[in-house]
């Protein structure tokens, strides 16, 4: 049998779940997404990404969605990436991706004028310890996280009175891949973080991200809220003059914005794999998405 496009996940949310209301919004999101491309007429499979059973030359494309796991499996999902993408379509591209999975490419964005949070980016190997890297950039209070991630992994508030506590976690991680390390943004506590969704580089809908008391991580897994949100006309500028400063125009993209320590509204991330897209606060948004991907389909 042959398919229009396979919507990827992971095998933990092959299954809705009735107990477990993290699976069953993955599962609903990605179930809006497959109803609105099989009411365009599309062919759809939902598989997770790493089936070995499938034959992906029997799809057209494939879309990624909520393959959340590839990031702690990423040598294995980096050699599968490229298999596949000898023999269909992937959304977002191969380029796109590899792209997008290293944090590096922030400093592609900051170079086409997109005003990112300020990053010191420290590579693979170094040899500098936390304390001599904070006294050599005078920050005092600082989020370090890896340059390859999601969730949070290994996503760390230090400061110079636990620094020390840090110390060894992070001599290990630095022996096996880049870090980042960025000022701590106060604002975020205060205010949260805005998802803005771009689809086919216009945008579509937006969200309003805030951690739980005494956190600072906006995401739902550490108790972070989520809340409708209304962008000004100057932040759904600021989301769609992103994603035109990324290599290809992107079918899909989130893009996180904040208010930086100086008042200025900043990128905080920019998701091009499989960010969560919040289609069930607005489902039409689903609606736009398949209509988008059924276009470039015709142009294949």
């Amino acid at each position: 049998m042959t398919y229009d496009i396979v919507i990827l996940t992971d095998k933990r949310y092959l299954n809705d779940s009735k107990s477990d209301n993290y699976k069953h919004n993955v599962y609903f999101e990605d179930f809006l997404v497959q109803e609105a491309l099989n009411k365009l007429g599309l062919n759809t499979l939902r598989l997770a990404w790493d089936d070995a059973t499938f034959d992906w030359s029997s799809t057209t494309a494939v879309l990624f969605r909520t393959t959340w796991d590839y990031f702690d499996r990423f040598a294995e999902f980096s050699k599968w990436l490229e298999k596949i993408s000898r023999v269909t379509t992937l959304f977002n591209s191969e380029k796109l991706i590899r792209w997008n999975i290293d944090k590096h490419y922030l400093l592609d964005l900051k170079k086409h004028g997109v005003h990112i949070a300020e990053t010191h980016f420290i590579e693979k190997g170094s040899h500098m310890s936390l304390i001599d890297i904070h006294k050599s950039l005078g920050w005092q209070e600082t989020v370090l996280k890896p340059c390859i991630s999601g969730a949070a992994r290994h996503t760390y508030k230090l400061n110079m009175d636990n620094l020390n506590n840090y110390e060894n976690i992070y001599s290990e991680l630095i022996s096996e891949e880049s870090m980042m390390l960025q000022p701590f943004q106060h604002h975020i506590v205060a205010q949260g973080e805005v998802s803005m969704m771009v689809f086919n580089g216009q945008f579509t809908h937006a969200v309003l991200k805030k951690a739980k008391a005494g956190d600072f991580r906006v995401q739902d897994d550490f108790g972070g809220s989520v809340h409708c949100y209304e962008p000004t006309n100057d932040e759904i500028l600021f989301a769609e003059n992103t994603i035109k400063a990324c290599p290809q125009l992107p079918i899909y993209a989130r893009v996180d914005i904040f208010t930086d320590n100086d008042g200025n509204t900043a990128l905080s991330e920019l998701e091009l794999i499989e960010p969560e897209l919040w289609f069930r606060r607005y489902p039409d948004s689903a609606n736009k998405l398949a209509s988008g991907i059924q276009q470039q389909l015709k142009n294949l």
